[in-house]
């Protein structure tokens, strides 16, 4: 896949020029399809969130971009429709859109629904993450994002190396002294990137799309 790792979505034309250049074509020609499921398990989203989300009632640029076409791929209700339905939808779309939330309930069913194992095969499919949407291809996410009570640790997919604290000095409690004693925590490479920010990756190709500050911390 190629991957486009944001804190709140397409938030400038840096990041938007980034979009356009993974999808190959402009957003008025492409199809996505977006996926609302970390929202439901962090006490600050719910049904009027995700709704808000899928609308592009809110002010993260994700389903409002102007796509060709726009569905909704709900990742709790495949396993009960199958993948001989399912998976065509997603083998279509030039574009997921991943909303944030609680990453470790977005990776439990990523890897219920069987869109996990899915991924290696979607070479031309770009993945655009929102916070726990960007959090969830990571290795961990520390302790400090995990919100959902059945989540048996900080651990997600490893799609991609390094691990990612969004909203970097959005709010107090994302202040980069705060930061530094995540990383700290998770090990490995870890950027933190607020929301002018975003990680574009290529074929394992890291590069670091802003407008605004970022900075790495090292394994």
């Amino acid at each position: 896949m190629r991957l486009l790792l944001t804190s709140a979505g397409v938030k400038n034309p840096s990041i938007r020029d980034a979009l356009v250049d993974l999808l190959g074509k402009p957003i008025a020609d492409s199809s996505a399809l977006c996926i609302p499921t970390a929202q439901y398990a962090h006490p600050m989203c719910g049904p009027a969130s995700a709704w808000r989300f899928i609308t592009g009632q809110m002010p993260l640029p994700m389903c409002d971009l102007g796509w060709r076409s726009l569905g909704v791929l709900e990742l709790t209700a495949l396993p009960s429709i199958g993948e001989e339905r399912w998976v065509p939808w997603v083998r279509e779309a030039d574009v997921l859109l991943v909303a944030g939330g609680d990453a470790t309930y977005l990776c439990h069913w990523m890897r219920q629904s069987g869109l996990a194992d899915l991924l290696p095969s979607l070479q031309d499919t770009v993945w655009v993450g929102l916070s726990a949407g960007s959090m969830v291809l990571t290795p961990r996410i520390g302790a400090d994002f995990v919100e959902w009570p059945s989540a048996p640790d900080d651990r997600t997919l490893g799609v991609v190396d390094f691990s990612i604290f969004p909203h970097l000095d959005e709010v107090p409690e994302n202040s980069l002294a705060e930061a530094e004693r995540w990383a700290a925590e998770v090990g490995g490479p870890a950027y933190a990137i607020d929301d002018q920010t975003a990680i574009k990756v290529i074929d394992g190709t890291v590069e670091v799309v802003s407008e605004g500050h970022w900075k790495l911390f090292p394994a």
